[in-house]
């Protein structure tokens, strides 16, 4: 039998990297403090600062709920129903579960109130994984703008972030690679944006939130089949078997070698129909989704439009 490290209870849970054996008690202050020196190693934001967490009702974005909350921090959490019929329905109602057991506030954006459609049923040559994580990163956006908030925490993981790193890197895209990390300061209508998770695994977070007997998720996305970002996982999935510890490696090297992708900033303009910042003189969101008029998202404006189409 294995026992904790710190107690000599019995383990709660064995990591390979670093090999460590915890009890249910030492691995919940393992993860805090894992999570709070990592908001403090990027300066990603201060307990006085208003923070919006995005959620969607899996185990990442629920643990930054947790986390935070474990460590003192003020929030309030936001949700998108992407309109995917009974899966968004399903989602939401977990998401609501979950901040009522928390105790946090909740906002929910309908994105089929806001532009007449679901993902999915958008006609464009995009994959729908493409162009619905443009959407997701818009109306998150939009929504802490509106709302003054000074920062969006999300729940990119450690798994995460090195397949994304290992895509764009096999694909050698250097204006990602330029904006990949753990954290992207804010200006020009661009909220802050921080990954709090960002040096945890997959099997941690799920031991973590395993801890609160949380409602969460479990069907997949039903647009997620051949996402390219869970073949790179896999790789690098059985990469750690082999050699654990790969995949922090991999994404602390790229984070000491980051400026060799650096480039020359580029001028942003207001879209023509959001105000949005942008390279064109429409956006990605409002060109997609035939916008004609900006948004409003402000919480006072949202309340009112609470009667959404069902999906």
């Amino acid at each position: 039998m294995r026992r904790c490290k710190f107690c000599g209870s019995e383990a709660y849970v064995q990591l390979r990297s670093p090999r460590l054996a915890m009890c249910e008690e030492h691995y919940k202050e393992y993860v805090e403090r894992k999570v709070e020196r990592t908001i403090h190693r990027y300066k990603m934001f201060r307990k006085e600062n208003k923070i919006l967490v995005a959620v969607s009702g899996g185990k990442d974005a629920i643990a930054v709920a947790l986390t935070l909350h474990a460590l003192g921090y003020e929030f309030e959490c936001l949700h998108i129903n992407l309109g995917i019929r009974e899966y968004s329905e399903y989602s939401e109602k977990i998401v609501r579960q979950q901040c009522e057991k928390l105790g946090v506030p909740l906002h929910v954006l309908y994105l089929r109130a806001l532009v007449g459609r679901g993902v999915g049923e958008l006609k464009t040559r995009r994959e729908v994984c493409s162009y619905c994580g443009t959407t997701k990163r818009y109306l998150m956006n939009k929504f802490a703008w509106d709302n003054d908030y000074d920062v969006i925490a999300t729940g990119h993981n450690l798994d995460d972030e090195s397949a994304f790193l290992l895509g764009n890197v096999l694909h050698w895209n250097t204006g990602y690679l330029a904006r990949q990390g753990p954290y992207l300061p804010g200006g020009n209508a661009l909220v802050a944006r921080a990954k709090p998770l960002y040096e945890l695994t997959n099997y941690e977070i799920a031991k973590y939130v395993a801890l609160f007997d949380m409602n969460l998720t479990t069907e997949p996305c039903p647009h997620a089949k051949g996402a390219k970002s869970i073949l790179y996982a896999k790789v690098l999935n059985e990469i750690e078997e082999v050699s654990p510890g790969t995949k922090l490696n991999f994404v602390k090297g790229f984070l000491k070698n980051r400026e060799l992708f650096q480039e020359e900033p580029v001028e942003l303009r207001a879209c023509r129909v959001c105000g949005m910042p942008t390279l064109r003189e429409v956006c990605s969101f409002c060109r997609m989704w035939g916008v004609k008029e900006e948004l409003k998202l402000q919480v006072e404006h949202l309340q009112d439009s609470e009667q959404h189409d069902e999906n």
